[in-house]
């Protein structure tokens, strides 16, 4: 028996094909979202680029349907898989993360601005090790 799940998603998508026969289907509004599709015609997305309206996805046991309308016309893509990456908006509001003051986002700022230029590990090395000797 096999079970079909499908999604169904609004709005203007972009896609864009990497290369290795995937895509990646992007939407920024409403809600930020990415679809990584394997194993479908890299052809077939390129002829709409920028143009997908809507998006529906369809999985079926070894294989997904990929629903989409481009140009007005509705389109149908056969992949080998679909994976679906939705930003929640509550997702980190119960982890205990740290706040961090004045001072402290001072003093990292200043280490990833060391660690951009050439020789600033290293330089981040040395004051590590010695900030580690001063305090035994």
């Amino acid at each position: 028996m096999s079970v079909k799940m499908r999604r169904n998603f609004s709005g203007a998508f972009s896609a864009h094909t990497p290369g290795d026969g995937t895509w990646r289907i992007t939407r920024s509004d409403p809600a930020w979202m990415q679809v990584i599709v394997i194993g479908a015609n890299p052809k077939s997305v390129q002829a709409c680029g920028r143009g997908l309206h809507g998006l529906g996805i369809e999985w079926q046991g070894q294989r997904a349907l990929i629903t989409t309308i481009c140009a007005g016309q509705p389109t149908r893509v056969e992949a080998r898989c679909a994976i679906v990456h939705e930003a929640l908006p509550s997702l980190h509001a119960a982890l205990p993360l740290a706040d961090f003051d004045a001072r402290a986002q001072r003093f990292w700022r200043r280490v990833f601005v060391l660690v951009r230029i050439p020789g600033g590990r290293r330089l981040l090395g040395i004051l590590a090790r010695a900030s580690q000797h001063g305090e035994r």
